[in-house]
């Protein structure tokens, strides 16, 4: 998976539908999600597609599988995954993840309908990385 970083400086030269066509391309690379761990329990709500996150490894070094029903939507999630994968659980948990999206500006890039959902993404990798770090 490309660094938030690389997938940023390729972001800012592209034009809008290009744009569209990166977060497509960033959702086809997340790693397969295997369909026994769609649940409820990974679940996104209050997204407009059905989002599913699910963290492996362990506190020293947290990797999120994650996967979407719609092709935008998993590349938003793909951007939300590449600002955490393989970083200490402990760390995730207190990272501002807001922040780290806010080059991509995703609320003027896509419609509201789309970045409804992207708060409650961060809250469920956020949520899982405090409970991995606590454990």
């Amino acid at each position: 998976m490309r660094t938030l970083k690389d997938i940023a400086e390729e972001y800012d030269f592209l034009d809008a539908d290009d744009r569209y066509r990166l977060l497509i391309e960033l959702g086809r690379e997340l790693g397969p999600m295997p369909e026994a761990l769609k649940t409820e329990a990974t679940l996104v709500r209050g997204c407009s597609a059905q989002v599913w996150v699910y963290p492996t490894g362990d506190g020293a070094k947290l990797h999120f599988l994650a996967d979407s029903n719609a092709a935008i939507t998993k590349g938003i999630v793909a951007l939300v995954i590449a600002a955490v994968q393989d970083r200490p659980a402990a760390e995730v948990a207190a990272m501002d993840v807001a922040a780290a999206l806010e080059p991509f500006d995703l609320r003027n890039q896509l419609s509201s309908n789309r970045t409804q959902g992207v708060p409650n993404m961060i809250a469920l990798v956020k949520d899982h990385a405090a409970r991995i770090a606590a454990a």
